[in-house]
């Protein structure tokens, strides 16, 4: 995973967050996420509805797993990609 953190206490950017490049660090900052402890206790649901809300668009459901994979990440599981989370949240959202 290059420079990302192993461990939410290493993640000192948004960009350090194992999935989240520049253009995920962005979306986040636009939903007011500046630092990487600003995810504890976020629902990645919340967040992406946000999101689309915000910018008037329903963006690719892949990013909610980014989003999921970010706040699990920042609450303490191991890292996993993002896709990790799909089957999650088809579930949660019950989509295919």
């Amino acid at each position: 995973m290059g420079n990302k953190a192993k461990h939410a206490a290493e993640a000192f950017t948004l960009e350090s967050i194992p999935n989240v490049g520049h253009s995920i660090a962005g979306d986040l900052r636009q939903l007011g996420i500046q630092v990487p402890t600003d995810l504890v206790g976020q629902d990645p649901y919340v967040l992406y509805q946000n999101l689309c809300l915000r910018t008037g668009i329903r963006h690719d459901p892949c990013l909610l797993d980014t989003f999921i994979a970010a706040t699990r990440f920042m609450a303490g599981d191991p890292p996993h990609p993002w896709w990790h989370y799909t089957a999650e949240r088809k579930r949660t959202l019950k989509t295919s």
